[in-house]
């Protein structure tokens, strides 16, 4: 999972090397931050940092070329890029294939990151206690601007996910993302639904914004949301919001299974086990 976390760590990777560093040839510029106060931002950090997201969307890896496709830099400029990265460890280069991949220092990052956000100890303990008492799939997620991103996934013993660790995915078509979405502040809950692409996964997917906004509605006074074959065929899935007691959304939880095996009468039925499993993440997940 740290690996693919490369959103939440590649901040601290770049500018951890000289290239972020005023002297060096970047472009360096100033602006106000939070209180007024004057902080720096780099173009070429920037574009490190572009640089290692695409490498995090490639788990097979990706050619210099691919990475210049893939940003649209230029490719001596992608090229400069990885080779700083390679030399500082957070990019590895393998000469056989010419592909460029994630490098352990940004895993010891990303561990770093899960631990403090509790995800490696409290929260897969708890998806694990859900999984053993429901014989299902269990699944957290964050909110990560217009999608979800999965932080955790505990496989039950019949099936294993279809999302793994750091993949990211629609608000509209998923229980994840339908709690996530009923369950956050009500102005930026209807700036998010306003601004949406619902293109369709598939047949069943919610396309219509109106239908959205009741479903979420729905969602809210009820406590828990679902889906049946609207993010991927054949899957339903329940979701239930983990929320401090002051009212601060952290993430959502759900329970999966194939829809020929467990019907969504038989996903609602679990959502008590969801619920007292939310709660305690409520008061053990560290808020950020």
């Amino acid at each position: 999972m740290c690996v693919t976390q490369v959103r939440q760590v590649a901040t601290c990777a770049v500018t951890a090397h000289p290239l972020g560093a005023r002297g060096t040839g970047a472009h360096w510029t100033e602006k106000p931050g939070k209180g007024g106060v004057v902080v720096g931002t780099s173009g070429t950090v920037r574009k490190g940092l572009e640089v290692l997201r695409v490498l995090g969307d490639a788990p097979q890896g990706a050619t210099a070329a691919e990475v210049t496709e893939s940003t649209g830099f230029p490719f001596s400029t992608a090229y400069r890029l990885l080779a700083t990265l390679v030399s500082s460890d957070f990019v590895e280069y393998d000469d056989a294939t010419k592909r460029y991949h994630l490098g352990l220092r940004v895993f010891e990052l990303g561990h770093r990151v899960a631990s403090a956000r509790g995800y490696d100890g409290v929260a897969l303990t708890v998806l694990k206690e859900v999984t053993e008492r429901t014989g299902e799939s269990t699944l957290l997620a964050v909110l990560d601007g217009d999608h979800f991103l999965t932080v955790h996934t505990v496989d039950g013993p019949q099936f294993r996910t279809t999302t793994d660790p750091g993949d990211r995915g629609e608000l509209h078509t998923s229980a994840l993302g339908k709690a996530l979405l009923a369950f956050m502040p009500g102005a930026d809950r209807e700036r998010l639904v306003e601004s949406l692409d619902l293109s369709p996964r598939t047949e069943e997917s919610l396309t219509d914004r109106e239908t959205l906004r009741k479903e979420i509605a729905q969602t809210r006074e009820r406590g828990w949301a679902a889906q049946q074959g609207e993010h991927d065929d054949g899957m339903g899935a329940v979701a239930v919001p983990v929320v401090t007691p002051n009212g601060h959304l952290l993430a959502s939880l759900a329970l999966a299974a194939p829809v020929f095996r467990c019907d969504r009468a038989e996903l609602e039925a679990q959502v008590p086990v969801l619920k007292e499993a939310a709660a305690r993440l409520a008061v053990q997940l560290p808020v950020r």
